[in-house]
């Protein structure tokens, strides 16, 4: 299941960050967003993945610094752990991204690039469907939410994603640098 091969041959997923609060040495993070769209061409595990990294626009150029380098995986922690899977960048830059949590209902959007919106599972008593331990996932050691998409498009760097009503997680993350 969570190691299986791709049952299209191909795995393609957004992924987005939103910084709560936070800083990176001296330079506050607070209220800033970061997408990641990948796309494995096979297995995630055994097959070089092409991303392209969308960092917050509203971030000042030394945000954008840090931001580039906590999540282009200089800085360690998670992103690093994932920076062995990556291939080719297809590319880095600003973009307006606009991001929503609320409830058990999650978004982001990048006009004109991407657009995802999934809601959490609800599970037994009205509870949340909470996976732990997970063995690959981009933030681990954490609770995720299980959850289903209602809308997965991304369209930047030659692709042209539809993948409504597909799995999606989400979860806290905390990153711990400088």
């Amino acid at each position: 299941m969570f190691l299986s091969a791709p049952t299209t041959g191909e795995c393609t997923l957004l992924v987005a960050w939103h910084i709560d609060s936070g800083a990176y040495g001296t330079v506050k993070l607070d209220g800033l967003n970061v997408v990641l769209a990948v796309h494995s061409p096979g297995h995630m595990l055994q097959t070089k993945w092409d991303v392209a990294v969308y960092l917050d626009e509203r971030a000042s150029r030394q945000q954008q610094e840090a931001l580039g380098t906590i999540f282009g995986g200089q800085a360690g922690g998670e992103p690093a752990a994932l920076g062995p899977f990556v291939g080719k960048v297809l590319g880095v830059k600003a973009a307006k991204i606009e991001y929503e949590a609320r409830g058990r209902h999650r978004s982001v959007r990048i006009p004109g690039v991407a657009e995802a919106e999934i809601d959490a599972i609800e599970g037994q008593g009205g509870r949340d469907v909470v996976l732990s331990n997970v063995p690959f996932i981009a933030v681990p050691n954490q609770s995720t939410i299980a959850a289903k998409s209602k809308r997965l498009t991304y369209h930047d760097h030659g692709f042209a994603w539809e993948l409504s009503e597909r799995n999606g997680y989400y979860s806290p993350f905390a990153f711990k640098g400088p």
